[in-house]
């Protein structure tokens, strides 16, 4: 038997499976068989899988184990999170970041209020910051007589997701939430710092350190010495921005490390203070933070993002979570005029609503799935790829998603070194998903008889190595590719 045939007799056994415990199973040279195979591996023994397989084209079931089991999704759940802000927000939804003023212009001088106005750009950078500035310097104001204000009320002031866990705070995957944040980098990992620490050659020699963005709202306790042992490491203290270096680097080497920033809004006040002093702009007044910016304000400069359809890209390819969540609250936003998680969480559900998946089988709390509130089934994942297919965004969403084996950093993504001389290389399109003991992997590829085909699989509770996990996920893609030979 092969998986073409699935459509005859996988449906009565997959029916049969799902009332004996969800698992099937047919003649031991079928694709089934094989799959029963591979989810015995003794990787997953005692861990809860949910996978399901189905036709692209028709939505028919070819293969289920656990469908409908509620799992915690890692960073599988971007899947709802950008299929939902593509439809809400639509492709071509931009970010922007706003220099306002309440004031009127006499001469060089600026007589009301500054206001720098974030709506939420996860993409925003320094140089981006510096370009304001300097188009308000280009209409020759040197001199702010009010207050420089910095309006980050476009998002509620949560700066960090339900239940997000304390020993990520300082990441920059935990990074906290800011309608005003910025990028240190081109992989938009907004609300970090880039900190690059080099080991002189003398050895007991204090390691030289830089920050990016150039900074002083960090603080730096520096004991990290050139030496042996590579037991260099950084800490932030909780509630504060004292990076805390210690351990020994060996001679010579460099280190580059993100690290997430206590209140990212904070630090943008910083940085646009530099850059209005790098365009001999004066402000008299006082820094405000947090507050909103008045109705009748005139916009004196604008950056914004590139579209979404673009910046879903780096999102999806690496899982990026400062974007993702940026997302979620920009939805809130949108559809409630409430920048938070919970009204973003109803968007999502309302767009899977439209698609006729059953909202009540979900459980959103956070945009980028890093909080193990989130749950959901492979029955409702291979339920929103098939619905995803059907939109007219479609082309852009699919090829964002990683693609196995693919060296190109903005091709292969998360998948880029798995799958390689493989019939999945080139071929899976697929999210990945990691935590402890949480593992996922869905999306879509093409089986030997060029049928289209949609997948997930999420695995729980494995107390294993991750890598043990997704070899066995490695090894589904590659049956599901293969079948038909």
């Amino acid at each position: 038997m092969y998986f073409g045939k699935w459509l005859r007799t996988g449906t009565l056994l997959v029916g049969l499976s799902f009332l004996l415990g969800g698992c099937a199973s047919v003649s031991q040279n079928s694709t089934p068989a094989t799959l029963d195979k591979l989810l015995s591996d003794p990787a997953l023994q005692g861990a809860t899988v949910s996978l399901m397989v189905r036709d692209a084209s028709t939505g028919t079931t070819l293969y289920q184990h656990n469908p409908r089991t509620r799992l915690v999704p890692a960073s599988n759940l971007k899947l709802l999170t950008t299929a939902a802000a593509m439809d809400v927000l639509g492709p071509h939804y931009r970010f922007a970041t706003q220099l306002l003023s309440n004031g009127m212009r006499q001469g060089d001088r600026l007589t009301g209020n500054l206001y720098l106005r974030g709506l939420g750009d996860p993409s925003i950078q320094f140089a981006d910051y510096q370009a304001l500035a300097a188009q308000l310097a280009s209409q020759g104001v040197r001199q702010v007589q009010g207050d420089l204000v910095f309006d980050d009320t476009w998002f509620d002031a949560e700066r960090l997701g339900v239940d997000w866990s304390h020993d990520d705070e300082t990441t920059y995957y935990g990074a906290q939430i800011s309608a005003l944040t910025v990028a240190p980098n081109t992989d938009f990992d907004a609300g970090s710092v880039l900190v690059t620490a080099k080991a002189p050659l003398r050895v007991g020699s204090p390691v030289g350190v830089e920050i990016y963005p150039p900074t002083d709202y960090l603080q730096l306790n520096n004991r990290a010495v050139s030496g042996p042992g590579n037991s260099y490491g950084i800490n932030r203290r909780h509630g504060t921005n004292l990076l805390q270096l210690s351990g020994a680097m060996a001679p010579g080497r460099q280190s580059q490390q993100l690290v997430s920033v206590w209140e990212p809004t904070q630090l943008v006040a910083n940085l646009f203070e530099q850059a209005l002093a790098q365009q001999g702009i004066k402000v008299l007044g006082r820094r405000v933070m947090g507050g909103a910016s008045p109705a009748g304000v005139t916009v004196l400069a604008e950056h914004q993002s590139a579209p979404l359809q673009e910046l879903i890209v780096p999102l999806l390819k690496l899982s990026n979570n400062a974007m993702s969540e940026a997302l979620l609250k920009a939805m809130g936003r949108q559809t409630a005029n409430s920048g938070t998680a919970s009204a973003g969480a109803v968007a999502v559900a309302g767009f899977l609503k439209r698609q006729g998946l059953d909202t009540s089988a979900v459980s959103q709390v956070d945009g980028s799935g890093l909080s193990r509130r989130n749950l959901v089934s492979s029955q409702t994942l291979t339920d929103l790829l098939l619905a995803a297919s059907k939109q007219p965004w479609f082309d852009a969403w699919y090829n964002a998603l990683p693609v196995a084996g693919n060296a190109d950093r903005m091709t292969g993504g998360s998948l880029g070194y798995r799958l390689r001389g493989t019939a999945a290389e080139n071929n899976l399109h697929a999210k990945t998903g990691s935590m402890a003991g949480v593992s996922s992997l869905s999306g879509y590829l093409t089986d030997a008889h060029g049928r289209k085909l949609v997948f997930a699989m999420l695995t729980n509770n494995h107390v294993v190595a991750g890598a043990q996990v997704k070899t066995v996920e490695n090894r589904v893609a590659v049956a599901l590719s293969r079948s038909g030979d």
